[in-house]
């Protein structure tokens, strides 16, 4: 926010003045002012002009509960950051940037890390899901929910819910062991996939693990970023 005054032709009379001079006042809020002074000789020292500007500049400050707000609103309807463009991506990235300087000191020793979290946004679409979320498989499994949950003290659940060529319903499943690796990191190794596709119901594949920093936790959002850079948007169920 910015603003000026200026006041002009004030007149006052005195002995002690210079004959030119500016003062110039520096406080902490970052105001400035600046008195330009001329002073004429007569029989009095009399002062005819005293002028005044004033240029103040507020940071504006976003707090926690807006950004909040605001990166929920980017990343509703798109499909978990698959139909957003490059800029939107962007505009995502620096929210989450500038809610990582509210995250809590040791977010992997916070409780509000365990619950029910909807995987709402993801940079990278692959990243959650895997191939079911690759060009060619949101053409065959259309997504219906991502959910992860957490539970103390070290258990991790993944599910992939889709509908397979428009009718018929399956969901993919991961388990897995959480370890903690700093005070921001997490590594979490999981056993091989279950896949329930209407009556069939198997296992396949090998263990997988991931490295996910949590950059910022509470009650509503918990973000994340993985090894590879792909940030992530989780929503509490």
């Amino acid at each position: 926010m910015a603003s000026s005054l200026s006041l002009s032709y004030i007149n006052f009379k005195t002995s002690q003045l210079p004959k030119s001079k500016t003062l110039v006042f520096r406080p902490n809020c970052c105001l400035k002012l600046s008195f330009p002074i001329q002073s004429h000789q007569h029989k009095q020292n009399q002062i005819k002009r005293f002028s005044v500007s004033v240029s103040t500049q507020e940071e504006v400050r976003t707090s926690p509960d807006d950004l909040v707000s605001s990166i929920l609103s980017k990343v509703s309807g798109t499909d978990r950051g698959v139909s957003l463009p490059t800029e939107g991506h962007e505009a995502v990235a620096e929210v989450a940037s500038q809610l990582q300087k509210y995250c809590v000191d040791k977010p992997v020793e916070c409780p509000l890390i365990f619950g029910e979290w909807d995987v709402v946004y993801c940079s990278i679409p692959t990243s959650p899901g895997g191939g079911y979320r690759s060009a060619f498989g949101r053409l065959v499994f259309k997504t219906k929910e991502m959910i992860q949950v957490v539970e103390a003290p070290d258990i991790v659940k993944n599910k992939v819910s889709f509908s397979a060529f428009g009718f018929l319903d399956g969901e993919v499943s991961l388990k897995g062991k959480l370890n903690v690796l700093d005070e921001k990191w997490i590594q979490v190794i999981f056993e091989p996939p279950e896949l329930k596709l209407g009556a069939l119901e198997f296992q396949y594949g090998g263990e997988s693990e991931v490295k996910l920093e949590i950059t910022y936790v509470d009650e509503k959002i918990r973000l994340g970023k993985g090894s590879r850079g792909s940030v992530f948007v989780f929503k509490r169920c």
